[in-house]
Formats: structure tokens, C-alpha cells, sequence
């Protein structure tokens, strides 16, 4: 399972894609699979083993420029080929790699043909960015896809269609305690994402403030997780971070309309702090200007009994039930409008939802299917030596409902 070099695995505050793999690591080890994670030194999830090429997560670099944050990516995937090398070698193979790392991932291990074992990739992001590869990407039968969300893939090439097993929809772990009645919560609404341009932290403070609602923002902004952070590398003249297009866009559009009360920026937030934060919040907003492909921070809130206002972009209109578990809004005045109107929307409905669509038994069930259709398409057979010679061809193998468990590993 290869969550990349960016963050900890889970994730200390931002990191949705961490907290997929994180969640759905833990579901298919309790069902059996015996899971080894390449991610970095300081993850903190119990898996069967753990590859990493850095020790701390990379996520600060991510908002530097291309040539100083590529070689991060190889670095990561080198030690990922050596894993599956250094398995091979102590007989041990890897059933599967189901990889998270965009681009980097999928193109270096289908570069190793059969020496490598059979990869699923999943699709976190919008198809839009890195189109030029994914329309020209060749897995040779041996590299699939998964999406996270039917109107993500859709968006998609269509030489990646074609390589495309489904769509997965993301997961969260469901609370044990009842979601908090409204009339415990408090007045705020809440942001919990990266503080930029496309996800519309603008909007939202531009329409808390209209509506009345008081807002907190929870996130990094340009790969810094708080405000001290931020002004620490602004006071470094070696700093790149000033230049970086999200840094500038928060102290252009965002910072002037922060007043350390009504609209105020708290940071990044984990663990029991960012669990509080979502079970007391009157709402959660996505107002975003990009067609969201997944969103994990939107089946978090559900989960947590709590409300979800967002723009109807991207795969939001499948996540959200308007006006059951939240709005749908399709300009900022409607988003205006929906902030109105929290109080129609029951908590104990949105939990209840969270806990029918969006628990880690769904998505695990999800992906053994896509496994199982992996190792299928592959002509692999389970525990079979393929590196460093190529696995001969199954001639064919019964399709069915994936019931085995695999005793080899899982990347």
C-alpha cells in the first residue's frame, strides 16, 4: 500500500489522501490481508511492514516549483521497486500494489513489466491535471485504475477509461458517539482544508459574513500548518515560501478579511482537537471552484452528524443528500441562502447516512472486487514468483466474488 513521501500516514492535521490509505489499511488487516506500507518514517499506522525513503513527511516541498519536488517522488518509488525486489528475493512476493502516488507510481512500475507484481492506482485528484500522461499511458495489462468517484472518471481521458476497473467512493471511520444535537453545537461554521484559491476559502468567508455565521478555517496554507509557521518562513529571506502561489493568493484574498473573532484562522488541526472541531460546528463548507474528484473531508463531517454547505462541483452532489444532510449551492448567493438555513438539517440523519455510505467496510468491499479483477486481468495467480522472470499467463481464471484472503503481501 504506497501512500507517497507527502504526510505521515494518518496524517498529523491536513491530509485526506493519508487518511484514505490509513482507514483502508486498517480495514482489509482486520479482514485478513497482510498489509506493508511505503510512506514515511514517521507514520504511526500498524501495518506488516513499512517502506520509506524519507523520514519525515515532504508535503512543505509540495509547493515548490516542479524541478524541486520531482526527484522527492522518485526517491519514494526507488525504495518501493527495492521492497518489491528485496521480497521477491526472501520469497515472499507481493500479491499486489496498490499505489496512491500520482504519476510517478503507476509510470515506474509499469515500466517493470512483469518483473513487478500487478498495480492498481487509485485516482485522488482531478483528471485535468497531468491529462497529457494519463492520455498516453500504457499499463500493458499490467497497471489499472481505480477512481474515487464516477464523475472523476468521466472527466478522464479516454485511453485512461479504458483502464479504468470503477470508481471506489472514500471512506472515514464512523464515530461511536451519537452526533451532537444542534442545540449543542455552536454559532460556527467550519472550513477544514487547504487555505487556496480552488478550494474557496474566499467565498466562504465572503458569505459567513453576509449570512451572519461566525467561520473558522482549519488548514495549511502553502505547506505551512499554522500561522507561526507561515510568518516564520515569510521572516526567512532563504525562503521560497513568499513566492509560492497559494502563500501569496491567502495574504491577497484571504488575510484581509480575518478579524480573530467571527472569521478566524486556527491552522491545521488533528486527532481530538479536529474530531471536536467537526462534532460542534454548525456546519461544514466546500465552496470550491475545481470539480472536487473524492472528498474525504466531506464524509468526515457527515459522519460526525454535521451539516455540509458546498458549491454542487465535481463529485459533491453524489456525497450530499440536499436538504437532508446539507445544501447544494450553485453561486455564492445561494451558498449565502443554504447558511440560512442550517437549522432544517438533522444531525442524527447526516450520521446516519455517513454510517450507510461511507463506512470502511464499503470501501474495502470495493476494492477486494478491484483486486481480485486485478490479479484476474494480470494473468496472476497469488504467491507466484514474478520477479525477476516474467509470470507465464493464466490460461483462465473463474470470475467470482472475491472471497479469498491473501497470505502474501499486499504493497
Amino acid at each position: 500500500m504506497d501512500a507517497g513521501p507527502w504526510l505521515p500516514v494518518p496524517p498529523v492535521g491536513y491530509g485526506g489522501l493519508e487518511n484514505v490509505v490509513a482507514t483502508l489499511t486498517t480495514e482489509l488487516r482486520r479482514r485478513g490481508h497482510v498489509v506493508v506500507l511505503a510512506t514515511v518514517g514517521d507514520s504511526r499506522l500498524p501495518a506488516d511492514g513499512r517502506v520509506a525513503a524519507f523520514p519525515t513527511g515532504q508535503f512543505p516541498q509540495l509547493a515548490a516549483p516542479y524541478p524541486e519536488v520531482t526527484g522527492i517522488a522518485h526517491a519514494h518509488v526507488h525504495a518501493v521497486v527495492e521492497a518489491i525486489r528485496r521480497h521477491q528475493a526472501d520469497g515472499v512476493p507481493f500479491d499486489l500494489v496498490h499505489t496512491h502516488l500520482e504519476v510517478v507510481g503507476p509510470a515506474v512500475l509499469a515500466a517493470l513489466g512483469a518483473a513487478a507484481p500487478p498495480v492498481l492506482h487509485t485516482l485522488h485528484w482531478d483528471l485535468r491535471r497531468n491529462a497529457d500522461f494519463y492520455a498516453r499511458f500504457d499499463g500493458g495489462g499490467r497497471v489499472f485504475f481505480a477512481g474515487v468517484s464516477d464523475s472523476q472518471v468521466a472527466r478522464g481521458p479516454e485511453v485512461l477509461r479504458r483502464q479504468t476497473l470503477g470508481a471506489v467512493p472514500l471512506a472515514v471511520p464512523i464515530p461511536e458517539r451519537p452526533p451532537v444535537p444542534r442545540e449543542e453545537r455552536t454559532d460556527a461554521v467550519l472550513v477544514l482544508s487547504r487555505l487556496c484559491e480552488t478550494k474557496g476559502t474566499d467565498v466562504a468567508l465572503r458569505a459567513c459574513r453576509a449570512a451572519g455565521v461566525p467561520l473558522v478555517l482549519a488548514g495549511p496554507v502553502g505547506g505551512q500548518p499554522d500561522r507561526a509557521s507561515l510568518e516564520a518562513a515569510l521572516a526567512d529571506p532563504a525562503s521560497p515560501v513568499a513566492g509560492y502561489p497559494d502563500v501569496r493568493w491567502f495574504r491577497e484574498h484571504v488575510e484581509p478579511l480575518l478579524d480573530g473573532d467571527r472569521a478566524r484562522w486556527i491552522g491545521s488541526v488533528s486527532g481530538a482537537e479536529k474530531a471536536e472541531l467537526l462534532r460542534r460546528s454548525r456546519a461544514v463548507l466546500f465552496p470550491i471552484r475545481w470539480p472536487e474528484p473524492g472528498g474525504t473531508a466531506v464524509c468526515e463531517a457527515l459522519a460526525a452528524g454535521t451539516p455540509v454547505v458546498a458549491h454542487a462541483q465535481g463529485c459533491l452532489p453524489s456525497l450530499v443528500d440536499h436538504g437532508v444532510t446539507g445544501f447544494l449551492a450553485g453561486d455564492e448567493e445561494a451558498f449565502v441562502a443554504a447558511l440560512r438555513r442550517l437549522d432544517e438539517i438533522d444531525p442524527a440523519a447526516c450520521a446516519a447516512t455517513a454510517a450507510r455510505r461511507f463506512a470502511p467496510a464499503v470501501m474495502a468491499d470495493g476494492y477486494e472486487v478491484l483486486y481480485a479483477e486485478v490479479l484476474l486481468r494480470a494473468g496472476a495467480v497469488p504467491g507466484v514468483p514474478r520477479f525477476p522472470q516474467p509470470l507465464a499467463p493464466v490460461a483462465a481464471v473463474e470470475r467470482g466474488p472475491f472471497t479469498p484472503r491473501m497470505s502474501s503481501p499486499m504493497g
